[in-house]
């Protein structure tokens, strides 16, 4: 089956600064896809730009079908098959959690209230909140809004769900209640590609981890690649993170 996400020698530059060095992975259907690397090594920017959030200079993103570089590319389409979730929950805090999940259902999709809610108690008892969702965000805890930010965009029932570093805000205890939902969606067949700093996370779960050093892919394979590094980059970063 052709990849869900495919990435071919892609560049990106901030003014003149290059992020992105010729980036080049694909995700396959079902697979989940950790990307690694240090602080300023491109990987946040690569997530970006497979959503659509940034323009990339040169290359070819495709997405689920989606041209992500053809200039006539139909952004709400795309929006409908790719969710993403950031470090920051983002949820509207004078709307209650159900609320929160409903809107864009209702908004994009056009469904009616009740199914709308319905749709909201099925994502919440997908990540273990069907008790919260009368509840407003400050009432939360960050564990249980990262899994609410999880729930909204797992309402749109994507193709594809991409994770920014989701877990970095997090103390331990909450982190492992966020990873589990991720580990849950992954069992469950949800193609995923998820930046992070959990290795031990990305060592169990993921089909394949992409190392990025200094804007480039200096090293993939799948997670046991994570007990023998092949590269002096990869070691140190290693070495330096655990």
């Amino acid at each position: 089956m052709s990849a869900v996400v495919s990435l071919r020698d892609v560049h990106k530059s901030f003014g003149a600064v290059e992020v992105l060095k010729g980036v080049t992975f694909d995700v396959g259907p079902g697979e989940v896809t950790a990307v690694i690397g240090a602080s300023g090594s491109g990987k946040s920017t690569a997530l970006r730009c497979v959503n659509a959030l940034e323009t990339i200079n040169s290359g070819e993103i495709t997405v689920c079908g989606h041209k992500i570089h053809d200039p006539a590319l139909d952004r709400r389409a795309l929006r409908r098959d790719v969710g993403i979730v950031f470090q920051s929950y983002n949820l509207f805090p004078h709307l209650t959690v159900e609320q929160n999940i409903m809107l864009a259902p209702r908004s994009v999709k056009k469904l009616s209230k009740s199914d709308a809610r319905a749709l909201a108690h099925e994502v919440l008892e997908k990540v273990g909140l069907a008790d919260k969702a009368e509840s407003y965000p400050e009432q939360l805890s960050g564990g249980q809004a990262q899994r609410v930010a999880i729930a909204r965009s797992l309402a749109m029932k994507p193709k594809l769900m991409l994770f920014d570093e989701v877990t970095s805000a997090l103390d331990p205890q909450l982190t492992g209640e966020v990873l589990r939902v991720m580990e849950d969606l992954a069992r469950g067949g949800m193609s995923m590609v998820l930046v992070t700093h959990e290795m031990a996370f990305a060592r169990r779960v993921a089909n394949k981890v992409v190392f990025m050093h200094k804007g480039k892919v200096q090293e993939e394979g799948p997670g046991a690649m994570l007990e023998n590094p092949q590269s002096q980059e990869l070691r140190a970063f290693l070495s330096n993170g655990l």
